[in-house]
């Protein structure tokens, strides 16, 4: 069985791993073009070209796959490899660009998709992201069969994996990433036996988790404390929740919810107080302690090692504008 693989990062990486594990012959990879990356922002092959170019499989990197778009060459030197590639199937997982429907029509089962949701819920680029900033209960892994929507085709296939009260983003995504990469296998495996049943996506419960923007990252101390705990988790390891200390800027990588009763001479992102256990931080409702912080340019501390480096007191206001210097 011949499969086309389209992914980017680290969650199709596992992907593709297992299904070359699993025996498939994937003779092409399209993955998105080498990106800078790093402190001297050198170009840098994404996972899954790494991957691929280990196991000698041929890459193609369009910049688009719209033939009449800005790039019509790029989709046109696609075009070529995908249909020298004759795929059974084409698996995509996390690749970066939109398909349009000459590459849907041109595997002959069609376009598998690893989404990192349970469909419809969290449809979009930042599923894993969203649903611990929502508090979600749970989510999981549906594999589905690619229209031209986004994100809207039939489900195939689908499991549920809980979120646990201290998952991050990347705990979670590594979970998911190996959820994925066992339900892609068992979904090929039943389209090579005809027992794939597409089942409609309903319209009820259906939500979009668009892109994380870094302007997102900054903590409004207003907000409750659990909707910041979960914020924090959410935005761990990218792009890391913060707030400001005057001029300087803190990333926020644990926290505890406080019980807390604020009262009106108490302004939201007050200091309570500070000790090794972590620094008390008064929100709109009950208070955060914070565990784990890091300064710009330093590493990840735990709250009493921060501390000997960067002095915090009760009373101190975290979140407010440094005041301005007086014109001379």
């Amino acid at each position: 069985m011949n499969i086309v693989f389209a992914g980017t990062p680290e969650f199709a990486r596992v992907a593709l791993a297992q299904l070359l594990a699993a025996g498939y012959h994937v003779p092409l990879v399209l993955t998105q073009p080498d990106r800078p990356a790093g402190r001297g922002m050198q170009l840098q092959a994404s996972p899954v070209k790494q991957l691929a170019q280990a196991h000698d499989i041929a890459v193609a990197q369009p910049r688009s796959l719209r033939l009449e778009g800005k790039y019509p060459q790029d989709a046109e030197a696609a075009r070529a490899a995908l249909l020298a590639a004759r795929p059974d199937a084409m698996v995509v997982a996390a690749y970066g660009l939109i398909l349009p429907q000459w590459v849907l029509d041109v595997p002959r089962l069609g376009c598998l998709n690893i989404h990192a949701s349970l469909l419809p819920r969290w449809r979009g680029a930042a599923p894993i992201h969203r649903a611990i900033e929502a508090g979600d209960a749970e989510t999981g892994v549906t594999i589905m069969q690619m229209d031209a929507g986004l994100d809207t085709g039939p489900m195939l296939l689908s499991e549920a994996t809980p979120i646990l009260p201290q998952d991050t983003t990347g705990t979670l995504h590594d979970r998911l990433a190996a959820l994925g990469a066992r339900l892609i296998v068992q979904a090929l495996q039943r389209a090579e036996a005809g027992q794939l049943q597409p089942v409609p996506q309903p319209e009820q419960g259906a939500c979009y988790a668009p892109k994380i923007e870094k302007a997102e990252s900054v903590i409004d101390w207003t907000q409750p404390a659990a909707v910041i705990e979960r914020r924090i988790r959410a935005f761990d390891p990218f792009p890391g929740a913060s707030t400001t200390l005057g001029a300087a800027v803190l990333k926020l990588w644990r926290s505890e919810i406080v019980s807390y009763q604020r009262t009106p001479d108490v302004p939201c992102g007050q200091i309570l107080s500070v000790n090794d256990a972590g620094i008390t931080v008064a929100c709109g409702t009950d208070a955060l302690r914070l565990t784990v912080l890091q300064r710009t340019g330093g590493k990840r501390l735990a709250a009493a090692e921060f501390l000997r480096g960067f002095a915090l007191q009760p009373g101190q206001v975290l979140g407010a504008a440094p005041a301005a210097t007086p014109s001379a």
